[in-house]
């Protein structure tokens, strides 16, 4: 492991002493800390219960994501999320169900264990076993001080969710030009278009990559595809994650959560 910079010292320090700082990769968020209610899932459903027609890869439960391991407070490989989130994305899948799309969801609630857990991952930079797949073009070392992994979490306040398009047509994701959790800026709304008009431009010239990455036109419009529908039933993007969307009237906007992603009682 390589020698521990200052805000290595301290992210250490926030975990070690038990603050309300909860980390993972998320966006940017002001930095005031909250004490969180220790195991209260009393506002939160779980997800399948209302939307039925979601298709659940919860990748944090597996091993397949950028750190290579079940994540901790990954109990069963369900998906949370508060109630109000919970309704709004019924709406969006509805909405996508009658365009030939499902719902596919990679994470929706995380427990402020998966998030310590991610930092600590993100200290020991020999661990670079996922590099190839989710973070090639960058050195691992700059993934925190990068904003990749962030000291806050927004899918810790439970309406926050990460998610795709399934193509019922042909019985496979719809092609969005890359993969989820993908560190760079091929992941962002914007690259290769206007994401606020939803026009293609091909603009491919923030890519870390040589020869530089790109996507599609099909690819783009894709992802717009997603953001429409998720934008119309009130959720707000992120502008570093196309996949990545949250309630615009969370009700726990500063309320972060501990308890364990698995199925709740009804």
């Amino acid at each position: 492991m390589k020698k521990m910079k200052p805000w290595m010292f301290a992210a250490l320090f926030a975990i070690v002493c038990g603050a309300s700082i909860v980390t993972g990769c998320c966006s940017k968020e002001k930095n005031t800390p909250v004490l969180s209610p220790t195991d209260d899932s009393s506002q939160f459903v779980t997800l399948t219960d209302v939307v039925p027609d979601a298709i659940l890869e919860i990748r944090y439960y597996g091993t397949y994501n950028f750190v290579g391991a079940r994540i901790d407070g990954y109990e069963q490989p369900t998906a949370l999320l508060t109630k109000q989130a919970a309704k709004a994305l019924k709406e969006v899948s509805d909405d996508v169900m009658s365009q030939g799309y499902r719902l596919k969801i990679y994470d929706a609630y995380r427990p402020q264990k998966g998030v310590d857990h991610f930092v600590r991952w993100s200290l020991d930079t020999a661990d670079t076993k996922m590099k190839t797949f989710f973070y090639p073009d960058l050195d691992k070392s700059v993934l925190f001080e990068q904003d990749y992994i962030m000291a806050k979490s927004g899918h810790t306040r439970g309406s926050t969710v990460d998610l795709t398009l399934f193509d019922m047509q042909t019985e496979k994701e719809l092609d969005m030009g890359g993969t989820f959790d993908w560190f760079g800026p091929e992941s962002h709304p914007d690259f290769c278009g206007n994401p606020e008009t939803g026009e293609y431009t091909g603009d491919n010239s923030k890519s870390l990559a040589n020869p530089k990455r790109s996507i599609t036109e099909e690819q783009f419009k894709n992802r717009m595809i997603l953001r429409r529908a998720m934008l119309a039933h009130g959720f707000k993007p992120l502008d570093s994650e196309w996949w990545h969307f949250t309630l615009e009237e969370e009700p726990f906007p500063d309320t972060y959560f501990t308890f364990p992603v698995k199925q709740l009682a009804n």
